[in-house]
């Protein structure tokens, strides 16, 4: 009975630390600001719409005042046709905290992450973007950027930068049902993405 416990704390513990680490991997962890390298700046941070999109938008916008990149782009339909896009909703949040409207590119019709990357490789080509900042929520960020590579190729390189915190997942995201069924849910979702 003992030998079970210590094997489910461990597994737990392991699982706990794990599976954040996984699912929201972080190049720019280590970069307080635009350097040379790996804190190299962007030609353009990439917001997924989803989750928690003020968080994910206020991340990008912060991103954009540090220098990190000239463009956003957003990325996210509308979830109604009788409202805005996503995009256009977060184009609002980055204009009203002080990004010029034409420093931002929109793409409207994405309805799923796949979208996201296939609709986005687009205005990543036609506008020459060599590398790109993606910022989604921290259990999204890997199969975010499986999916952008799929598309974007070798040719781009795709600099991770997750939300840590936002509306629905947080360092705490184990304490509640919720966080467990979220991250055993993008795991799965990562299998089939690379599948």
């Amino acid at each position: 009975m003992k030998a079970a416990f210590v094997t489910l704390f461990v597994l737990a513990l392991v699982a706990t630390i794990g599976l954040p680490l996984y699912l929201g991997p972080d190049d720019l962890s280590g970069c307080a600001k635009p350097a040379s390298d790996k804190c190299a700046p962007a030609d353009a941070i990439i917001v997924v719409s989803g989750g928690d999109t003020v968080a994910r938008t206020a991340e990008g916008v912060r991103l954009y005042k540090d220098g990190w990149a000239p463009t956003i782009v957003f990325s996210g339909a509308a979830k109604d046709p009788d409202s805005p896009s996503n995009a256009e909703a977060m184009h609002n949040q980055a204009v009203e905290a002080g990004v010029p409207a034409s420093d931002i590119i929109l793409e409207e019709f994405a309805t799923n992450t796949a979208e996201n990357a296939e609709n986005t490789a687009s205005i990543v080509a036609s506008h020459g973007l060599k590398r790109i900042i993606l910022v989604t929520s921290a259990y999204h960020q890997r199969r975010t950027s499986i999916e952008f590579s799929k598309k974007l190729g070798a040719d781009v390189q795709i600099v991770n930068h997750p939300v840590r915190n936002d509306k629905q997942w947080s360092q705490w995201w184990w304490a509640t049902p919720y966080g467990w069924w979220l991250g055993a849910s993008e795991l799965v979702k990562i299998l089939v993405t690379r599948a």
